[in-house]
């Protein structure tokens, strides 16, 4: 009885080695919650770049690969979190029970490089842009001060922004059944016949099967968010998207051959999407990097505050965001996107307060696991967009959210009101009018090319020429 006690004692320390008939249920709590958010935005950049025209496009046999690496970069970043590589002074992760994760920041920019580029590019802005975070990580302590909540609020609001009709495309059926629906439209309008296959993807878009699939994952999703406790809450996502898909079966929007198809087990292949750099995709994917970086400070702090009554130290939090990089270049040479610290994984944390490494080590090498099987990528890559779109809609409303509430932990003093006003109403609006920027000088071009980068420059700029005043520092 005694042993027993200890064993279930471990699980609230972050060192130690608990049975594993214990560990691996709570690490597999931790797959739960994120596996989905973890693929999602995998699933969302392939549907958008392979329906692009004229350029290198995302085949079924890339997008599977894709999902598959993810699973298993996603394992390997978090071991690195878990048990960092130390190097003189510095060490690459942060030592604490961190679960690392595809991010959803990135897919507003990445999507715009793929439409252009390509998805080539996109994995080499991934590999070359995230030297920038690496940066941030050696130098966290001086520069952390010109990122305030109000930058990283403002940025995490245009990402959502921007997010959000993506979620409704999906809800409807998809990027590529809308493409067809707007093709069918205008070869109708010039009198024009449409083709059986325009037409057969175009009734797709918007179709009763795709709204009813899709309303069932956001209904099932809501209510055990407001009414659930526990597991059936936290694994809300993954059970509303489980049943959709169960849904989409039943009205026959599955094709199954893609799965049949797919090995049962397979190594993950590096550089089988070969990178390509283009230094304005890299610039932009920079800006990013970021507020990833600031992000996972944000949650690094949340996990020791919860887990063990302090703040994260200088050394964990620059050992985490130097993970971040390293993780992120890991998964791009893996064919996937760029990896971050889940914050639902830190919220589970604080719920729970098991800290144990080796019980999060546990969840990390079942990703790894299950990045060897071609069969699961699969299953991923033919869930109709319907099933992540009902679940999707409410993500990226969050993320939107989540900006407003760091704006408002800043507080909405006149400097600030000034300073988000001059934000959005230039660096937001201004770049929402291709029209416009495609007139403007070149060096302006460059900076409103993308609503992210020109929102994450101006807000940076104006908190550095308006600095907070003393009264407002007093009353704060």
């Amino acid at each position: 009885m005694a042993k027993n006690k200890d064993d279930h004692a471990l699980v609230y320390q972050l060192e130690g080695r608990p049975p594993l008939r214990i560990a691996l249920p709570l690490g597999l709590q931790h797959v739960l919650a994120m596996f989905i958010g973890n693929l999602a935005p995998v699933l969302v950049l392939a549907s958008v770049v392979s329906n692009t025209t004229g350029l290198p496009i995302i085949t079924v046999q890339q997008r599977m690969l894709m999902v598959q690496c993810c699973m298993f970069a996603s394992g390997l970043t978090t071991m690195l979190q878990l048990y960092p590589i130390k190097i003189g002074s510095f060490q690459i992760g942060a030592g604490l029970p961190i679960v690392m994760g595809t991010s959803f920041a990135f897919v507003p920019t990445m999507m715009s490089i793929g439409a252009e580029f390509g998805i080539n590019v996109v994995i080499g802005s991934i590999i070359a842009a995230s030297l920038v975070e690496a940066a941030m990580g050696f130098f966290i302590k001086p520069l952390k001060r010109f990122f305030p909540p109000l930058v990283i609020g403002s940025v995490l609001i245009t990402v959502g922004l921007h997010l959000l009709p993506v979620g409704v495309q999906y809800f409807a059926g998809g990027a590529a059944a809308e493409a067809a629906a707007v093709t069918q439209e205008n070869l109708i309008a010039q009198g024009q016949a449409v083709p059986a296959d325009v037409a057969a993807m175009a009734s797709r878009y918007a179709s009763w099967q795709n709204l009813v699939t899709g309303s069932v994952v956001f209904v099932i999703i809501v209510c055990l968010q407001r009414f659930a406790k526990g597991m059936l809450k936290i694994s809300s996502i993954l059970i509303g998207i489980v049943t959709g898909y169960i849904l989409a079966i039943l009205l026959g929007q599955v094709n199954f051959s893609q799965i049949a198809q797919a090995g049962i087990v397979s190594a993950p292949i590096p550089f089988y999407i070969r990178p390509q750099f283009n230094a304005q995709a890299i610039t932009a994917m920079a800006a990013l990097y970021v507020v990833s970086g600031l992000e996972t400070l944000g949650n690094i702090n949340g996990i020791t505050i919860a887990g063990f009554n302090r703040e994260a130290s200088i050394k964990e939090t620059s050992g985490a965001v130097i993970a971040d990089a390293v993780g992120s270049i890991i998964a791009a040479s893996f064919n996937t996107l760029p990896n971050t610290a889940y914050g639902q994984n830190a919220g589970i944390i604080a719920m729970t307060k098991v800290v144990n490494k080796f019980c999060i080590f546990s969840g990390a090498a079942v990703l790894i696991l299950a990045g060897f099987s071609p069969k699961i990528g699969a299953v991923f890559s033919v869930m109709p967009p319907s099933v992540l779109g009902g679940a999707v809609i409410t993500v990226f409303a969050m993320i939107m959210l989540n900006g407003i509430k760091l704006c408002a932990k800043a507080g909405f003093t006149d400097r600030n009101l000034l300073i988000l006003a001059i934000t959005f109403g230039v660096g937001y609006a201004v770049g929402e009018n291709k029209t416009l920027t495609a007139n403007l000088p070149a060096a302006l071009q460059f900076i409103f090319r993308d609503n992210i980068v020109s929102v994450c420059l101006i807000s940076m700029v104006l908190n550095v020429i308006f600095p907070v005043s003393a009264e407002e520092i007093k009353n704060s």
